[in-house]
């Protein structure tokens, strides 16, 4: 397997039609990218409404564009890979951006080392009302069965994408799936795909493959390939009646009742752990060896918390995990410390919602009292000091604190324990 040397091109190419409202911003994007080696290709379909216009103030910052018919978005893709002279391929579709102006770089870098022919990462998920953070799952045997990361938050090499183009023969009965498709296809030829933990783009809800049950049956029909399977076709009816069952009003009372009263209001007085960590990992938070979270916290979300092993939580915790947090091994969080994954931006009119994940690595402390704000990582080995509200990213074996957090310290790099907590009746 090819190598990838630092400073190799990614080409970015985007494809639109007739929408002039979105195409400035999406452009933008690309631009504000930090990576130095890139290159921008824009396939309009013969857009009416002055996409085309737009487009045309850019030329001379664009490797290629063009605007005339074609036969939709997946014929506009694969026009759009014929032109490109970079080493790695991404899509950045009109209307989505990068979450931020180094996203590129940061996925570039994590591939550096990674050795993979599909490199892929994290999303953002907007509506009008809300961003929440989509995370990319590791488990790669997933693939198997379903989609587990955005297309437009995958890197491929150049020489894999064009092995593999969009097979527009299959439009009719795929609809707008063709990129799961040709995914699968990559999978299935045995190609090696990494995740890169870092937030890439950023997509609109109301896309063009926003149509739940429609996508299910898509699924299937790629993952069988062509013939009956028994196992996906029982997790077609699953994923199905999920989908039915969440959008019910039942649900939402079944849900409250476990995720809410339940898990804060009547498990924090059960005063045995062995029977505390049995109901929360019935509400799917995932909990790690000898890990240990004590009466009286109040957790929302349960499903998207995972704690390592060695663990310790202390009393009065508040833990808002709407946004997702990763706890690692040996970590210990003091007593009234609030994890916080929500939020809001305040510059919207409508008081959009933000949700974005928490990790905190191995062998971290989280002092009494402080709080953790959404979008933070905490490195291996990181002191948080009491009181201290954390803003930004923590490095490994930083000691911070004050309002908002900064360097006030370090700690030994040479960290062998254990946070074991036995107590009956805590």
């Amino acid at each position: 397997m090819e190598q990838m040397k630092e400073g190799e091109m990614i080409s970015v190419i985007t494809v639109v039609y007739n929408d002039a409202a979105n195409i400035r911003k999406t452009m933008e994007s690309f631009f504000s990218q930090s990576w130095p080696n890139k290159e921008y290709i824009v396939i309009d379909g013969g857009s009416a409404d002055g996409t085309a216009d737009i487009i045309k103030e850019y030329a001379d910052r664009l490797a290629y564009w063009c605007s005339e018919s074609d036969d939709g978005i997946y014929d506009a893709m694969n026009k759009g890979i014929s032109k490109v002279n970079g080493d790695w391929i991404n899509f950045l579709n009109s209307g989505d951006f990068y979450v931020n102006d180094k996203s590129l770089e940061e996925i570039m870098n994590k591939a550096i080392s990674l050795n993979a022919d599909v490199v892929f990462g994290n999303s953002l998920e907007v509506d009008n009302s809300t961003i929440n953070s989509i995370l990319a799952s590791a488990d790669l045997s997933l693939l198997e069965m379903a989609p587990t990361f955005r297309h437009g938050s995958s890197i491929v090499r150049t020489t894999v994408q064009k092995a593999f183009m969009f097979d527009l023969t299959k439009k009719k009965s795929l609809g707008y799936s063709l990129d799961w498709e040709m995914i699968y296809r990559i999978y299935k030829s045995g190609r090696r795909f990494q995740k890169a933990n870092v937030f890439l783009q950023a997509y609109r809800k109301d896309g063009v493959s926003n149509h739940v049950y429609r996508s299910i049956w898509y699924n299937y029909k790629i993952t069988s390939q062509g013939s009956f399977s028994p196992k996906k076709f029982v997790f077609m009816l699953k994923s199905a009646s999920k989908q039915a069952l969440t959008v019910s009003t039942i649900y939402r009372w079944m849900k409250a009742f476990g995720f809410e009263y339940v898990l804060n209001d009547i498990l924090p007085h059960v005063p045995f752990w062995t029977i505390r960590r049995m109901v929360l990992k019935m509400l799917r938070i995932r909990i790690g060896k000898k890990s240990f979270i004590m009466k009286m916290n109040y957790i929302m979300s349960p499903h998207h918390l995972s704690i390592g092993n060695y663990t310790h939580i202390n009393r009065g915790c508040t833990i808002d995990a709407r946004g997702n947090i990763t706890i690692g091994n040996n970590v210990s969080i003091s007593h009234n410390v609030m994890l916080m994954t929500g939020g809001h931006n305040h510059k919207t009119q409508n008081f959009q919602s933000i949700y974005m994940p928490i990790n905190i690595e191995d062998f971290a402390w989280i002092g009494v009292g402080s709080i953790i704000l959404q979008g933070v990582t905490i490195g291996r080995g990181a002191v948080v000091a009491a009181g201290a509200i954390v803003t930004k990213d923590v490095e490994p074996f930083t000691v911070v604190g004050g309002i908002p957090a900064k360097e006030i310290g370090k700690r030994t790099k040479e960290l062998d324990y254990q946070c074991i907590w036995n107590s009956p009746f805590t």
